[in-house]
């Protein structure tokens, strides 16, 4: 076997159609056991250093070399190469470390919160509050600091459910949900264990620290039912059956955020006395069946995964389609009672709001299903997305509706 150094086998002048061989050792040259180089030339007075692609055991490295230009020459290299195992990849050549920068972890952190949760959560704590709110008065210090510390606790509780469920659910999301950063690697699990905790501890020290009985309460709850949702130990892990996640998540969208966060909103303002109004009813009834929706609709795409990992889901059981359109349906169901209970309402504004706003909503809901591709899990994982668009929309609708 000839000895030749991985410089001179990739110079111009060495580059042949036929195959060559090197050694590694540890003044630097390579053992390669395979080395095709084409030369592609369209030569006037050009010398190029080329990128060279080297393979190591299956784990291939790139080395990017500047490129000192001539005129209109391309030299093209492919090597490949097999090293034996006893060789150190340090001793042949030093290709860039790449390791993970600051940017890139805030960003895999970023995802790790799936933010479209957090919207949801911000933007519900936020229209419920308001609800409570009958003049301009009521927007005093005390309120603007209850609301603060009921927005950042009901994010930091959100936080910790979604944190929580991806750390339940790595080996199924690398069947169903494959580009989630804890089943791809891109976060490390450690990583997702200590901002998971430190979710909860900070949440903990908030709902201690507040006077407001109504948010300790939600905070409490909101934490223990997404423990008892994902958490897979005995007595818990209530997702594998259908009927305890779907009262979990109720439990948050429908009866934690939209009654009790609106009562704190109450207790922030002076001399109201704690009454859950028929507006803030409607909301409770209206966002419970959308809670129920999200529960059934979220594992519609996750069939595959699930049925591996034995969480029987309503999808499982009873197929995609049938579960997509009852969800359809359910929808559907609530737009049309807001639309009634709009048409009932003494106040004109509100009867318009109410009926257009919802009818829009029904018509785009009921166009945009029948455009999706059920056979696509990545079709009806968009749809899942639009659906929680319309929940934002519904959220924005909620201070004013004053029927």
């Amino acid at each position: 076997m000839n000895s030749v150094q991985i410089g001179s086998a990739l110079k111009p002048s060495s580059f042949s159609a036929s195959p060559l061989s090197a050694v590694c050792s540890s003044n630097g040259n390579v053992e390669v056991s395979r080395v095709h180089v084409r030369k592609i030339i369209s030569l006037e007075h050009s010398v190029t250093k080329i990128g060279r692609l080297i393979t190591l055991n299956g784990n291939k490295y790139i080395t990017d070399i500047q490129r000192h230009q001539r005129t209109k020459t391309k030299f093209v290299a492919n090597a490949a190469s097999e090293f034996s195992e006893n060789v150190h990849e340090s001793e042949c050549f030093h290709p860039k470390t790449h390791q993970k920068s600051f940017g890139a972890t805030l960003n895999a952190i970023y995802k790790y919160a799936r933010i479209y949760t957090i919207k949801g959560s911000a933007l519900s704590i936020i229209s419920v509050s308001l609800l409570a709110v009958q003049s301009f008065k009521d927007f005093t210090p005390p309120f603007l600091l209850g609301l603060l510390q009921a927005l950042l606790g009901g994010c930091l509780a959100n936080l910790y459910v979604v944190g929580i469920n991806q750390l339940s659910d790595i080996e199924i999301d690398k069947v169903n949900k494959p580009y989630l950063v804890l089943a791809s690697g891109e976060l490390p699990v450690k990583t997702g264990i200590l901002l998971t905790s430190l979710y909860a501890f900070l949440g903990f020290c908030l709902g201690w620290r507040v006077n407001s009985w109504p948010l300790k309460l939600g905070l409490f709850l909101w934490y223990a039912f997404g423990t008892a949702y994902s958490l897979d130990v005995p007595l818990l892990r209530w997702k594998r059956i259908p009927a305890l996640a779907a009262t979990c998540l109720w439990s948050v969208q429908g009866a934690i955020v939209p009654i009790l966060f609106h009562l704190h909103a109450q207790t922030l303002i002076k001399g109201r006395t704690l009454l859950l109004s028929k507006h803030a009813i409607f909301v409770s009834g209206f966002m419970s069946i959308y809670a129920v929706v999200i529960a059934l609709f979220k594992d519609v795409p996750d069939v595959e995964g699930d049925k591996v990992n034995g969480i029987n889901s309503f999808a499982l059981k009873f197929g995609q389609k049938r579960v997509f359109w009852i969800c359809i349906w359910l929808l559907e169901m609530i737009y049309g009672m807001a639309i009634l209970i709009g048409l009932s309402s003494t106040r004109f504004w509100i009867r318009l709001i109410m009926v257009i706003g919802h009818g829009i909503f029904g018509f785009i809901l009921w166009r945009n299903a029948n455009l999706v591709d059920l056979e696509s899990n990545e079709a009806i994982e968009s749809f899942y997305l639009f659906i929680w668009m319309l929940y934002y929309a519904e959220y924005l609708l909620v201070p004013i509706l004053r029927f």
